[in-house]
């Protein structure tokens, strides 16, 4: 009889012990073939989520003793592995360093896995991107048999969810990403590069650390919350769609499902996936989530109605001047150079601001959140 093909699996993992991780990557990898596929001397790149000098509690990096345990179990097998990620900011090791330390992930070496510190980068020619046909991406990925997804759950200001797919946006350098804001400002534009990077890269596995999630104002400022779960597919678009299943999110309020389903790349129901596990118990109907672009914006009009209905409705980033402490790094980050510090508080121009969130993404102190107009709020309740 042929083994049943599952698209996604999910088990329990109900927190960061060593003995934990081992029987829920074991388990969560099984459905899906395991890591037979891994031979001696094969060279992985674990992609993970190291979006700044977050600790592991705060939930807004991948943890780093389920990619302790990953990478135990690949050099197990023989391979040769290396982990790493370009945050925002300077691609080089005066960024990398602090983050390595704050996010714990130090603790892989212990498994002979190393982490990167090749700093190269390279342009990447893809004809077949349908927004995206070239890009600068980091050149330590090169030198891998293969690469993997190793991602967080989290709520996030311009995609709705940050997952699988948004996760691989990583792989361009840190000072290019505020670049690729303005390139690709709407977010429906800004979904299909993503998953055009998704398509060039191609990772083997994606693996979903759901344990502790994010909820709020992800994806480094939002609110830990346990889920109790980890995922894993084949395919980022698969892993993704669940994902957003379980946080209360639909295809047409998750624009990264929403670019993938529209190229056929996975189901646009989440019912349509063959998955291993029970995910009723991991469903969280309830999450904070934040409250999208991706909803909200107007297309095919004028321009002149297009800015109206956007301004009436749109999501837009909020200034906190409690919370603000006036770093500048929201400044340094937005792509439009929108954001000023005025008597040591940021303000931000709403009337070239293009909403991509970069300022509320990297806000430390969480000053900056994804506010809604009156408009917005009304409708909603209709």
């Amino acid at each position: 009889m042929t083994e049943k093909k599952w698209d996604v699996s999910i088990v329990p993992c109900a927190d960061y012990e060593k003995e934990t991780t081992e029987r829920a990557l074991e388990d969560v990898l099984r459905p899906i073939g395991g890591l037979d596929w891994v031979t001696p001397g094969m060279r992985i790149a674990v992609k993970a989520n190291l979006v700044s000098f977050m600790k592991p509690e705060t939930a807004a990096v991948t943890h780093p003793q389920l990619l302790q345990t990953l990478c135990a179990m690949l050099t197990a097998r023989g391979a040769e592995v290396t982990v790493g990620d370009s945050p925002g900011g300077t691609w080089g090791a005066v960024t990398l360093n602090p983050v390595y330390n704050a996010t714990g992930v130090r603790c892989v070496e212990e498994t002979g896995a190393k982490l990167n510190h090749d700093f190269g980068q390279r342009e990447a020619e893809f004809p077949e991107g349908v927004a995206c046909k070239r890009f600068p991406y980091t050149s330590w990925l090169d030198e891998a048999d293969a690469v993997i997804d190793f991602c967080k759950l989290k709520t996030h200001g311009l995609a709705a969810m940050s997952c699988a797919v948004k996760n691989l946006f990583g792989v361009v350098p840190g000072t290019h990403k505020p670049e690729f804001h303005y390139l690709y400002p709407q977010v429906g534009q800004f979904c299909d590069m993503l998953v055009d990077i998704n398509e060039y890269v191609r990772p083997r596995l994606t693996i979903v650390d759901a344990v502790m999630c994010m909820e709020g104002n992800g994806p480094t400022q939002g609110t830990p919350r346990h889920m109790g779960a980890l995922i894993a597919s084949e395919s980022t678009y698969k892993a993704d769609l669940l994902c957003a299943h379980l946080i209360g999110l639909d295809e047409k309020s998750c624009p990264t499902v929403a670019a993938a389903a529209q190229r056929g790349l996975c189901p646009a129901d989440w019912r349509e996936l063959a998955v291993s596990g029970d995910v009723t118990p991991f469903l969280q109907p309830d999450f904070d989530k934040v409250p999208s672009r991706g909803g909200v914006e107007f297309f095919g009009q004028s321009k002149l109605l297009l800015g109206f209905l956007n301004r009436c409705f749109g999501a837009y980033p909020k200034v906190d001047a409690q919370k603000c402490v006036g770093c500048g790094k929201c400044v340094e980050s937005c792509p439009m150079d929108t954001v000023r510090l005025k008597n040591k508080r940021a303000v931000i121009s709403r009337g070239r601001c293009i909403r991509c969130f970069c300022c509320q993404e990297f806000c430390p102190k969480g000053a900056i959140t994804v506010g809604r107009t009156a408009l917005a709020k009304l409708a909603s309740k209709l």
